[in-house]
This record gives structure tokens, C-alpha cells and sequence, in this order.
């Protein structure tokens, strides 16, 4: 069964404005706290994609680029920057010789294990508005809540 969303008229820009003030919020604290351990925003994420990710997908630099959201030499810079700080290492895949892995090193290891603790720690400050304002904006914009788009019937 098609849905449509609810009309302009009933969006609830409030909550919206809020939810996305919650999540630049959360991002911003976490680019500050990548600031001050050195980094910039992009290696943070990077590294905690790498390791977040390693168990069960091999992180290559096309799917770094992916879960990035950036194009794949941008990401082929951001490794060459961890890799001349000692952070990552990258590697030939053995599947496929064309393809190269990231890995974490020891101090990149490190670095993302402080700025694990101090997000998290952060998370459980910040997290309960941004699920409020999700939860919100959710709960009034679900589309269980849409009503079913009307058929156009063919009468001939």
C-alpha cells in the first residue's frame, strides 16, 4: 500500500529545527574533542570506521569512502595523512590485489580509544534531547500515521 507523507501544513518545523540542532550539537562536541587529541573531524571518522567495521566488512578504501560520505581520493588523502602520523597502515587485500585495506595501528588505537571514552561519556550527557527531539518528530511524522494515498479510479 503507497503512503504519503503529511502535507506541509503539518510538519512540525519545531521539532525538526530542534532535532537537527541536537545532531550539530553531538557532531560539533565530537569534532572538538578530535581537535584537541590532534586530529581532525575526517580522521576521527575514518579511524572509527575502520575499527568499527573491521570484524565484519574488510575496510577498503572504497568502502571508507562510502561509509564516509566522501569521494574516494578525498578518503586515499585522509589515509595518506594517518598513515605519515603513524595512526593507520594500509595493505593489499589478499581477495583482491587491486584493493587496499586500512588498519589500525597501535597509537591510532590509542587516540581512538580516549576519544571513544570521552564521546561516550558525552553521548550519555547529550543523548536523551536528540532521542527526545527524534522520538518527537517520529512519533508525530510516522508513517503508520500517513494516510493511504487514494487511487485514482478509471471509470470509462
Amino acid at each position: 500500500m503507497r503512503t504519503r507523507p503529511p502535507a506541509a501544513g503539518r510538519v512540525d518545523y519545531e521539532t525538526l529545527a530542534d532535532l537537527r540542532y541536537q545532531v550539530r550539537r553531538f557532531l560539533r562536541v565530537r569534532e572538538e574533542l578530535a581537535r584537541a587529541a590532534g586530529l581532525e573531524p575526517q580522521q576521527y571518522l575514518l579511524l572509527l570506521q575502520v575499527k568499527g567495521i573491521e570484524r565484519t566488512r574488510v575496510p577498503t578504501i572504497g568502502v571508507l569512502a562510502e561509509r564516509l560520505q566522501i569521494r574516494h581520493h578525498a578518503t586515499v588523502q585522509l589515509v595518506d595523512r594517518l598513515v605519515d602520523r603513524g595512526l593507520v597502515r594500509r595493505r593489499r587485500a589478499e581477495a583482491d590485489r587491486r584493493a587496499v585495506v586500512v588498519e589500525v595501528r597501535p597509537r591510532g588505537d590509542a587516540v581512538l580509544r580516549k576519544l571513544t571514552i570521552h564521546s561516550l561519556a558525552e553521548l550519555q550527557e547529550g543523548a536523551p534531547a536528540l532521542a527526545a527531539a527524534l522520538g518527537r518528530l517520529i512519533g508525530e511524522n510516522s508513517p503508520r500515521r500517513w494516510r493511504p494515498a487514494r487511487r485514482a479510479s478509471r471509470r470509462r
